[in-house]
């Protein structure tokens, strides 16, 4: 996070461009529906840059081109490829919202000497929420008992409906970064044994901080475990991660939860161990693509709680990932050290 020191100078950096009345030139996708800047943040916004949407840019390339030093990327627009690089000679940030890079050639980003910040630190809690939520409604079958409660067919309520217990059982979650350990203390609370698998071990008073049990091996994790937490950024090495030998050593009464990428998951293997019982359920709020083709069998599964990757989706969060995205930019202008930088290779 930036220092008082540096947080005071970029005020007083804003400042004097409003007084100039010189907002910086940044490039967006658009402001309209789907992958449009959050309307609630459009009026602050518009005080503090001076937005270029993508048709306007692409109307009038030699107008805007030379202009724009930034480019602000909301919901993964607009894509950033060699030739809309080449035509911004004065780029210098690409600040990105959310902590995943997936979308993004780093190495391309690179070569262009052009610098890159996201938000990690903003969407930690709403996420670990989410990871929470989804674990919760899949194990007490949340959306079966609204569809009975509210059907107009439903005359009485089964005194024998039953769900799976999530106090005292087994969470096993892959990827122990910041997200991961956040829902560790969630998940303590309600008294739950702890594994992770991660890269690297955290340190051992962390650990005991939660009550979590470190496995070196994938597998242990997968054969101990009553829900299975995917949140492990999307690399080479973690696409489908969890395939059909994986999901076969996981018990036939456990639950996989993925709120980090649909890509980790190979989902042909997921809807078959679904239909047949390898796992019991799924809670999903990633998939590949997204949304799903509407015909698609995942949607038709009564074991698969679904969500449109809305982890972040709080009007906290999206507000903290703005002013986190606002003041790397003008970090980057100004040429101070630029907070949650991406430091590309």
């Amino acid at each position: 996070m930036a220092s008082l020191r540096t947080l005071k100078f970029l005020r007083q950096f804003h400042q004097k461009i409003m007084q100039n009345q010189k907002l910086p030139c940044v490039l967006i996708n658009s402001f309209e529906e789907p992958y449009c800047v959050n309307e609630d943040h459009v009026a602050d916004l518009k005080k503090r840059l001076n937005f270029v949407t993508m048709q306007e840019f692409l109307e009038n390339k030699t107008h805007f081109g030379p202009k724009i030093q930034a480019i602000y990327i909301w919901g993964g627009k607009p894509v950033i490829d060699k030739e809309l690089l080449q035509s911004l000679p004065t780029l210098k940030i690409i600040v990105n919202s959310g902590a995943g890079l997936d979308h993004l050639d780093l190495n391309l980003i690179a070569s262009f000497g052009v610098k890159l910040a996201n938000t990690p630190h903003a969407v930690t809690n709403s996420t670990a929420d989410m990871g929470m939520a989804l674990l919760l409604a899949s194990a007490r079958r949340i959306l079966e008992g609204n569809e009975v409660a509210t059907s107009p067919d439903t005359k009485s309520f089964s005194i024998n409906w039953m769900g799976q217990e999530v106090t005292g059982s087994t969470l096993g979650i892959i990827g122990m970064g910041k997200i991961g350990y956040k829902i560790a203390q969630r998940a303590k609370a309600f008294e739950m044994k702890i594994l992770y698998h991660n890269r690297n071990r955290r340190k051992v008073e962390e650990e005991q901080a939660v009550g979590a049990y470190y496995c070196a091996k994938l597998d242990e994790l997968l054969q101990q475990s009553d829900f299975v937490l995917l949140i492990t950024p999307l690399t080479p090495q973690t696409y489908k991660m969890i395939g059909k030998r994986e999901l076969g050593l996981m018990k036939p009464t456990a639950t996989l939860i993925n709120i980090g990428r649909g890509q980790l998951v190979d989902q042909d293997a997921l809807v078959e161990a679904l239909q047949t019982g390898i796992i019991k359920a799924a809670g999903l709020d990633v998939t590949y693509p997204e949304p799903l083709p509407r015909s698609h069998p995942l949607l038709k599964l009564r074991n698969v709680t679904l969500t449109p990757h809305m982890g972040c989706g709080t009007r906290q969060c999206l507000l903290l990932m703005k002013e986190t995205m606002v003041e790397s930019l003008l970090a980057a202008l100004s040429g101070l050290p630029i907070p949650n930088e991406v430091h590309l290779k």
